[in-house]
């Protein structure tokens, strides 16, 4: 096994490792979400409530979203007595490792051959 292919399995690694993000910032109600959020500016943490009304979305499903993007690593949440506030993980980890895989997976694409002149 060559060096470039230890690479490709190593990128293949990092990209199952990183699957739960990059499901979770492919959907279009979670990038609204994400998006609304970083609009309210609040740095303690926002209410299903209050992203609620910033949405086209039930609170059910506001709800469902968000655990999915804290499952992902993207948001954590703090519980005030029977609240709940969800913010983005201050660590970053899930993006750390997501901007490491792109990295990963650029270096090796820009050391393939051109392959776009061959017939």
């Amino acid at each position: 096994m060559d060096n470039l292919d230890k690479k490709i399995g190593c990128l293949a690694n990092e990209f199952a490792d990183c699957q739960k993000v990059l499901a979770a910032l492919g959907d279009e109600n979670r990038q609204h979400l994400i998006l609304e959020m970083m609009q309210m500016g609040q740095c303690k943490g926002v209410r299903v409530g209050e992203i609620t009304m910033r949405t086209h979305l039930s609170r059910p499903a506001v709800s469902h979203h968000l655990q999915i993007l804290k499952d992902a690593g993207i948001l954590r949440v703090r519980r005030e007595g029977t609240k709940n506030y969800y913010y983005f993980d201050p660590d970053g980890c899930a993006f750390s490792g997501l901007l490491q895989m792109l990295a990963h997976a650029k270096d090796i694409l820009s050391a393939l051959p051109n392959r776009s002149e061959i017939i």
